[in-house]
């Protein structure tokens, strides 16, 4: 806040201290400081308490009090550069500033009754238009300012760009209104939509001078204008009395289409129409004509407009009238209006069938009509049409979805001009861009036969992105063929081919480049028609044409189209090459291009897997809790230690092989765990004596009635698999284990005074039971079932062995 109150503090030093006729040149540079200033500008004056803020509410103030000062400077200079500073005020204020603007307006309404310089007056316009326009927003301002200021705002502008006669309630121009005249128009279209009432005064007075501006002829006003002149002819409607504007926008349409006709009459008299119009009261004649004068309209038409004379003129009128047309449906209404879509339709179709065809079929002319007046009307028919594919083109775009029912009249209309007329490069741009927009509403659902009509104008597009052939193939072929040297001669070569060897080259450039709106067009065609029309109804060699065109071009948007639309597999006919190596060549470093080639996206899997893969990460999360490791754990093991071996037979992991407790222990129970192998594993008997047998060994487990301390065995980690007799809590199954992985054998020994318990002690003994070293032994045991056979499991004997029995156990266990 203190670098804002510096800026404010300098520039009302500078507005107090520099002489008034030094302030122009600077006034740009106060108006960027003041717009950097709106925090200051736009807090409330009023709740600042401190030392700080009452600074600041002092340095506004004295801004307020010079620029009022500098609009009633007598030096045009200060008053120039007041203009320019309150706008920016105003703008960085906003309602701080707007309810003290009052004196302002005062003093901009006084410059534009001043013999001030254009400039400043028209500034004082766009001021004024600005502060109105902030207003709008807050109607206590409204009231306060805009109202009563409004009607004096109008009238002075009126009276800078024409007269008024005293007695008549329309308007002339100035013959010197040309400067104000595109200001004026454009500050009335931004005010009329929000104050209908107060213009609704001047609604005949801005209608007559609209008529003039419209219904001039010859070029007395730039295009610009008649533009704006068009939009606030539209406007027009919004002064309507109350719940009538949509009524009044659709008599205004009405009669447009009926001006259009009527100078249609007398513009194609030399042609025998074959159009019928399907309202009847457009079928009748327009009257007898004297064919021995040159065309024109000597009364005012429908829309009031004035008489013109000669084809030129008639067909500037057409134009005129077409865009206005067009303005109808692109202004915004102040009501909902019905649009005329079989009326516009029809105009179109009258309009677009009078053609010169290429294949040399000829209109039924009219014999009374010259053949100047003929062929002058031939040579601006393509202006004539392409205001009516520009219209059809707003047609489309402003009606979308709702044009789709009459697309398809739309694309015959655009093609019957297209085949007769595509030489004139602006009747080609016209018809791209509509065709364009035709695809994006109803490509999908073209048929094969549309899309089969397009072949022409899709090839035509394809030469226009294309440059033109070279002369240097055409004259090394000249020169390689021997028999073309005898026939040229000193006649055929332009000697300023070899003086200046540019003038060559400049003659080769593309038609388009010359023409930027053919090669947007053109260039926006190609990738709608890829996107949005069945790629399975382009023929072969168009889909080639169109690729080839692509690649040559390096236009990123066709290629990604073309990419992304590839040609669909079709019985009889293989599969399409895709241009997608070209792309990656030509954008490499585009985003969107790695995307498409390396896409960075996670590999999709179906919802089972998912699901399991998080099951399986919650169960180990409840192994962890448990204080027990899942079979499926491993651990890494080197390579050199020789303990895992390629065999069908899965190693048990060491904490489950090593389980040595002096308490009774219960086996864990797990979601993996099922009953059938809990109870399997507490009911089957160990396979001791399979292992006995697997090492040669045939000894029979004893039960003790007491603990007897075993000797010291070697634990998993340290002994081999061959020598291990031990047995895990819980049998793992085959599915379920996995290889584990030992560290490096140790030379210490741990002795282990217990032995593992299954399923707790029996009658109070303990139970030590050794552990098959192979699945062989133990699916052998499995399969021997309840029939008695040698490698049945022996049951447990109750009774006491002898000592020599035991001297024999502890020597075994030593071992």
């Amino acid at each position: 806040m203190a670098s804002l109150s510096m800026s404010l503090h300098a520039v009302n030093h500078r507005l107090t201290n520099i002489p008034v006729k030094q302030l122009p040149p600077i006034a740009s540079c106060l108006a960027t400081s003041l717009s950097n200033c709106g925090e200051l500008l736009s807090s409330p004056q009023q709740q600042k308490s401190a030392k700080s803020d009452s600074d600041d509410a002092v340095q506004v103030h004295r801004l307020m009090t010079r620029l009022t000062s500098l609009l009633q400077d007598r030096t045009p200079e200060g008053r120039w550069t007041a203009v320019v500073l309150v706008k920016a005020v105003v703008e960085a204020g906003q309602w701080e500033v707007l309810r003290g603007c009052e004196p302002f307006v005062r003093g901009l309404m006084t410059i534009l009754t001043k013999a001030d310089p254009t400039s400043t007056k028209k500034m004082a316009i766009i001021t004024l238009t600005r502060i109105f326009h902030l207003t709008y927003q807050y109607p206590t301002l409204v009231r306060e300012i805009t109202t009563p200021s409004l009607p004096g705002f109008i009238t002075s502008a009126l009276n800078l760009i024409s007269v008024k006669p005293s007695s008549e309630p329309i308007r002339t121009l100035k013959p010197n209104a040309a400067p104000f005249l595109e200001i004026v128009l454009h500050a009335f279209g931004e005010l009329i939509g929000r104050h209908p009432t107060i213009f609704r005064p001047f609604s005949a007075q801005i209608h007559s001078l609209l008529q003039i501006i419209i219904g001039s002829t010859s070029p007395r006003f730039p295009e610009p204008v008649v533009e704006v002149a068009e939009r606030l002819f539209v406007l027009l409607h919004n002064c309507a009395p109350k719940n009538t504007s949509g009524e009044e926008w659709k008599n205004a349409c009405q009669m447009t289409l009926a001006s259009l006709h009527g100078t249609a009459h007398y513009v194609f008299r030399a042609v025998v129409e074959q159009w019928e119009s399907t309202d009847p009261s457009l079928r009748m004649n327009v009257g007898p004509q004297d064919y021995s004068q040159e065309a024109r309209d000597l009364g005012p038409d429908p829309l009031g407009l004035p008489s013109w004379q000669g084809i030129g003129s008639g067909v500037d009128r057409l134009v005129v009238l077409l865009r206005l047309l067009s303005a109808f449906l692109k202004t915004p209404s102040a009501s909902t209006v019905s649009i005329p879509i079989g009326s516009i339709l029809d105009l179109t179709s009258r309009l677009t069938s009078v053609t010169v065809s290429a294949d040399g079929a000829k209109l039924q002319t009219n014999a009374q009509i010259g053949r100047a007046e003929r062929e002058s009307l031939f040579a601006e028919l393509p202006r004539i049409h392409t205001a009516c594919l520009k219209l059809l083109l707003t047609f489309v775009e402003k009606l979308e979805t709702g044009a789709v029912p009459v697309g398809q009249t739309i694309l015959e209309q655009s093609l019957w001009v297209f085949r007769a007329e595509k030489s004139s490069r602006e009747v080609r741009t016209a018809t791209y861009d509509l065709v364009r927009a035709l695809f994006t509403q109803m490509g999908p659902s073209l048929t094969k036969q549309s899309v089969s009509s397009l072949t022409n104008l899709v090839q035509t597009c394809c030469y226009d992105l294309l440059p033109p052939p070279g002369d240097e193939s055409a004259s090394a072929k000249l020169s390689t063929d021997p028999k073309s040297k005898t026939k040229s001669n000193q006649a055929t070569t332009n000697a300023d081919s070899f003086l200046n060897p540019g003038l060559k080259s400049g003659r080769q450039l593309s038609p388009s480049s010359s023409f930027p709106d053919l090669k947007r067009a053109a260039s926006a065609l190609i990738p709608a028609m890829l996107i949005n029309v069945p790629t399975e109804f382009l023929a072969p060699s168009l889909r080639a044409e169109i690729d080839r065109t692509i690649i040559m071009t390096s236009d990123k948007n066709a290629m990604f189209a073309s990419v992304l639309n590839p040609v669909p597999p079709m019985k009889g006919r293989g599969m399409g090459a895709s241009i997608i190596p070209f792309l990656a060549r030509g954008y490499a470093a585009e985003m969107e291009v790695e995307g498409l080639i390396r896409p960075r996206m996670p590999v999709l899997t179906n919802a089972s897997s998912a699901l399991g893969g998080y099951a399986y990460i919650e169960d180990e999360d409840e192994d962890e809790e448990d204080g027990t490791v899942p079979a499926s754990v491993s651990h890494v093991t080197p390579a050199n230690t020789g303990f895992l071996k390629q065999s069908a037979t899965p190693v048990l992991q060491n904490d489950l092989m090593d389980i040595q407790e002096s308490q009774p222990t219960v086996p864990s129970i797990n979601k993996r765990s099922h009953g059938e192998d809990l109870s399997r594993s507490l009911a089957t008997p160990s396979s001791a004596a399979q292992t006995g047998q697997a090492n040669g060994q045939s000894k029979r487990p004893r039960v003790e009635n007491e603990v007897v301390a075993a000797p010291s065995q070697p634990s998993v980690d340290r002994a081999s698999p061959d020598t291990f007799t031990g047995t895990a809590a819980i049998p793992v199954p085959t599915s379920s284990a996995t290889s584990t992985h030992a560290p490096p054998a140790q030379t210490t020994s741990v002795n282990t005074s217990t032995t593992a318990t299954v399923g707790g002690p029996l009658s109070g003994t303990a139970v030590s039971r050794p552990m098959a070293s192979s699945a062989k032994a133990e699916t052998a045991a499995t399969e021997a079932g309840d029939d008695e056979s040698d490698d049945e499991l022996p049951t447990l004997n109750m009774d006491p062995d002898t000592d020599d029995e035991d001297e024999e156990d502890v020597t075994m266990g030593e071992s």
